[in-house]
């Protein structure tokens, strides 16, 4: 019986008015071969040199108070196991070795004090349950079974953490929907865009997004076709509700459209050069539009997606590592649309920081392969997914770049900010790493796993072996590339900007003019 049971017992029965056949009466007899009890403790009305009278009082190794360190067993033992039990048993007494063999417990003083059992540890047998007394500290971790389709391989993927990044981020996109329907409200009479066509999605117009600062290009530098114009262009106001440009609500002004405190003009004067300053330069509309969508569907799979794959990612990666990966997706997602999609599509909406969350999820089916109950089905159903997500970003208005800039950007931060794969960690020693990590007091994990950098900035680099190192150069290869890819995006974009023809095909299918949809440079 273990320890904690005593607490569910009935009280102790009087002790100086044997028998105790009505407490004792489920249990066996006493058995003539056991050792008797010591008079202190069973029977104090005894004289110190008398001996008890059999029956009266049971084993102390045999009640129902006995608390066993060895394997208890379901049935009650007989006198036979008990004398086994015994055999294994330190009887001796405290300053009062045996001195002979008719040395027994009843000449010696009745104030020592037994020492404890020290049984010897068997496996238990069929039909026995195992006290955990010793079993605490003798249990060895085993290691966990193969890995399922939604759940992550790498390590630390079991952790209970809060989500903060999803969450916060799945507040604040919410509420800025809800100020969106509120400001197209106000500007048109209708929470969603009616007029002068309905916007599938459910949502605001495109005007209200650009206004609340949507990724738009004429609002960020100088664009070809509209600071060298050959006449001034009327832009529609956020309150426009008609393609009708003779009307008050389609003249205002590119400053009036883009809000946030204007931007500069356009000349609209013919071969003006493109380097003309001041130009526009919104550069907020990289970061903003991960916060913004497009209409209630838009919304919808975008936090369905986000409160489940991105919720497990981030407990499993940690949250600083998740923003680092939301967040840059996202930008270098606009970025990439902004260099290659068409001038006058307002773009918005967390697609490609999501992507990059699908890329996180590729490389961790990829790290643990061998520990996956089926990878080629769970690798069928991500590549499906990624390929349907694609071809919807072929449709007209859609900005097929922040999807594929996404997921690039995914793929490259994912090698840099996740965990070696699991073969590899095999390789260098930490068998047993893949799926969680415990942290013993005063000392590193009971793998072996080094200290932290930050921690230990020596001890992380210290007895690390080649292979080790081999990875992370190519993880450092991965962060140089994907930073340099960055800025040579964001150079072509204010600088140099160099087109690329076969480009849009990436982002339309040119059927019914679908690739000159939003292009403001004819």
């Amino acid at each position: 019986m273990a320890a904690n049971d005593y607490y569910n017992q009935k009280p102790l029965p009087d002790a100086t008015n044997p028998p105790y056949q009505g407490y004792y009466s489920g249990y066996p007899a006493q058995s003539t071969s056991s050792t008797p009890a010591p008079p202190y403790s069973s029977q104090p009305h005894l004289a110190p040199g008398d001996r008890p009278s059999q029956g009266l009082s049971p084993s102390p190794f045999e009640t129902v108070f006995d608390d066993h360190v060895y394997p208890a067993s379901t049935h009650q033992p007989t006198p036979a196991s008990s004398m086994h039990r015994l055999s294994h048993q330190d009887t001796g007494y405290h300053g009062h070795a045996p001195v002979s063999p008719d040395d027994t417990v009843y000449n010696r003083p009745t104030d020592d004090i037994p020492l404890q059992d020290r049984p010897q540890r068997q496996p238990p047998k069929d039909g026995e349950m195992q006290d955990h007394v010793y079993d605490a500290s003798q249990t060895k971790r085993t290691r966990r079974g193969r890995v399922r389709f939604g759940e992550l391989g790498m390590l630390g993927s079991g952790r209970k953490k809060i989500p903060f990044v999803v969450y916060f981020f799945t507040i604040v996109q919410i509420a800025v929907f809800i100020g969106e329907l509120v400001k197209n409200s106000m500007e048109t009479g209708s929470p969603i865009m009616t007029q002068p066509s309905f916007n599938p999605m459910i949502g605001p117009s495109p005007y209200v997004l650009v206004n609340m600062g949507a990724r738009f290009v004429p609002c960020m530098h100088n664009v070809a076709g509209i600071q060298n114009a050959n006449r001034t262009i009327p832009w529609p106001c956020p309150s426009s509700k008609s393609l009708n440009s003779d009307l008050p609500e389609n003249k205002c002004t590119l400053s009036q459209l883009c809000g946030f405190g204007g931007v500069p003009e356009p000349a609209y004067s013919p071969g003006t050069p493109l380097d003309t300053k001041p130009e526009p330069n919104q550069w907020f509309r990289f970061i903003v539009p991960i916060f913004m969508h497009a209409g209630l569907i838009h919304i919808g799979f975008n936090m369905l997606l986000q409160l489940t794959l991105g919720r497990d990612m981030e407990k499993s990666i940690g949250s600083i590592r998740f923003f680092l990966v939301y967040m840059s997706a996202g930008i270098f997602g606009f970025v990439m649309g902004g260099n290659f999609a068409a001038t006058g599509i307002a773009s918005t909406g967390a697609s490609g920081s999501l992507f990059g969350v699908i890329a996180l999820t590729l490389l961790d089916l990829l790290y643990s392969w061998k520990d996956r109950v089926n990878p080629v089905k769970d690798l069928a159903f991500i590549i499906l997914d990624v390929v349907i997500s694609f071809v919807l970003g072929l449709l007209p208005g859609l900005d097929n770049f922040s999807h594929i800039g996404g997921f690039l950007m995914g793929l490259g931060l994912g090698v840099c900010v996740l965990h070696s794969p699991n073969s590899l960690r095999r390789r260098i020693g930490d068998d047993d790493a893949p799926y969680a990590s415990e942290r013993i007091s005063g000392g590193f994990a009971a793998q072996g796993t080094p200290p932290s950098f930050l921690k230990n900035p020596v001890g992380f680099f210290k007895g690390r072996k080649p292979l080790w190192w081999a990875w992370w150069l190519i993880r450092a290869g991965a962060l140089a590339l994907v930073t340099v890819v960055f800025i040579l995006l964001l150079n072509n974009f204010y600088v140099t900007r160099a087109t690329c023809g076969w480009c849009k095909y990436l982002s339309c299918l040119p059927v019914s003019n679908w690739c000159d949809i939003g292009n403001l440079q004819l």
